[in-house]
């Protein structure tokens, strides 16, 4: 399915599960009411509010577990296990908020049972027949369209057995027309949009989508000024150029038109949201870590000579550097003495760490493991040069001997946190950071970030991994 059909069918999915959600509260709250059991009242703002955590906890863990996306693109009985997985998380969800607001009495646990029974029936009977008649709903939403493939070789079968492989998943191959002239049933020089005209004037054609060699795109103009003719959306393959790991989107300076190819995350409205949570979480962090931080702060002048921060050069968002502020954990006279410890360099690659570090301070250790050494970085956040969630940042030192696919990785704003601090910390070795630095970018989403924020803080908490 074509992604913005995809993000559509989400949409109807979500929608469709916040009205089912809302039937099942109605239906619960009525048979749990009607129980000749111990007096049930839910009624007036509690009841809103209790709609408002369900509604959200379910279309959240629907997001969270993937399941709209898996519903929409996949076959039985993958659906149905999709929604158990969102009803296990949407239940535990619920249960949590419910506690943490502490209602007074506590929610009914049987209204709550029957609430994500009522649901699971719902939610399964619903997706069994979207299944059933994906097709039909499909058109009914007017997202059905007749598609004619203009192209020749391994990509352009990909494109139809793509296509036809999905059902019901928006839309229909009317024709593959072979990229080359002669393969297209024409004329030498007339191209493959003499053997398109008169489909295009005989047959509903919705799209056209076209897949061309790099070495032929200028034989593309008269395809597509046909097509603007006839008002007829076209596609072009955009694969002539290596980009396994590029966005490819449109966009204009001024009136000239760009094929754009980005290799980090460029959907500005989620980069703005990103933002505006990082400022709020460094804000609100500082604000509730200020009495901690002068605690801190004091312990680390009185355990050691220098100065209470440790400052250094570090490369943000595509190199920019910019300086990195943690507590001291160990010696002032630490980098200068590295060099007399590089054979106890127990990291590959350009990094550099020992376990039990010698130039350690009293609390150095207790700083590292539970991170507190880093708590100051709230500023650096609110500053700009990094995010709460990110790649780490590196000193410069390091990035100079980056291998070149490694300085991928500093096309997305450093931060505090990222996937290898969840998946074990200092215990990686350099190549596995890189490469889950790049796996966070190639999949870099809000709801990703949420996820990696929510393993963060127990793994923060035990210590466990911190070298």
């Amino acid at each position: 399915m074509f992604e913005r059909r995809q993000r559509r069918a989400v949409l109807l999915l979500s929608g469709a599960d916040a009205l089912l959600t809302l039937a099942a509260f109605e239906a619960a709250r009525a048979t749990r009411g009607a129980l000749p059991l111990r007096e049930f009242s839910l009624e007036g703002p509690e009841a809103a509010l209790v709609r408002v955590v369900a509604l959200a906890c379910v279309i959240g863990a629907g997001r969270w577990t993937g399941a709209y996306s898996r519903i929409s693109a996949a076959k039985r009985p993958r659906p149905l296990a999709a929604t158990a997985r969102q009803q296990f998380w949407a239940s535990l969800a619920l249960l949590t908020c419910l506690y943490l607001l502490h209602f007074q009495p506590p929610v009914s646990r049987l209204f709550l049972a029957l609430l994500f029974a009522y649901l699971s029936t719902l939610q399964a009977l619903l997706r069994a027949g979207t299944e059933r008649f994906r097709g039909r709903l499909t058109r009914s939403f007017g997202t059905q369209s007749a598609v004619v493939i203009v192209g020749s070789g391994r990509r352009a079968r990909q494109l139809e057995a793509e296509l036809e492989s999905s059902p019901g998943g928006g839309a229909t191959v009317l024709a593959r027309l072979g990229w080359d002239p002669a393969a297209a049933g024409c004329a030498e020089t007339a191209g493959p949009s003499a053997a398109l005209e008169p489909m295009l004037l005989e047959q509903v054609v919705d799209e056209v989508l076209v897949s061309v060699p790099g070495d032929r795109l200028s034989e593309l103009r008269d395809l597509l000024a046909l097509c603007d003719e006839h008002g007829v959306t076209t596609r072009l393959v955009a694969d002539f150029f290596p980009n396994r790991h590029r966005q490819v989107y449109f966009d204009r300076l001024g009136d000239v038109p760009l094929l754009t190819f980005s290799t980090a995350p460029a959907n500005e409205a989620q980069l703005l949201l990103k933002r505006v949570g990082d400022l709020a979480v460094a804000g609100a962090s500082l604000l509730a870590l200020c009495v901690p931080i002068a605690v801190v702060g004091l312990l680390v002048k009185l355990t050691s000579k220098g100065p209470v921060f440790f400052r250094q050069l570090r490369c943000g968002l595509n190199g920019r550097v910019f300086t990195c502020l943690k507590f001291r954990s160990m010696v002032a006279d630490a980098e200068a003495r590295r060099a007399q410890l590089e054979h106890l360099n127990e990291k590959d690659g350009p990094a550099f760490k020992i376990r039990d570090d010698p130039r350690l301070t009293p609390i150095g250790g207790f700083l590292r493991k539970y991170s507190i050494d880093e708590w100051p970085q709230f500023w650096n956040v609110l500053r700009g040069d990094m995010a709460i969630v990110g790649p780490r940042p590196a000193v410069p030192s390091e990035v100079e001997r980056y291998e070149v696919w490694q300085r991928r990785r500093l096309r997305m704003r450093p931060g505090l946190t990222c996937l290898w601090a969840i998946r074990g910390r200092d215990r990686l070795g350099f190549d596995s950071w890189m490469q889950m630095d790049l796996e966070y970018i190639d999949n870099w989403s809000l709801l990703l970030d949420l996820k990696i924020l929510a393993r963060t803080v127990p793994v923060v908490l035990s210590g466990r991994g911190a070298g």
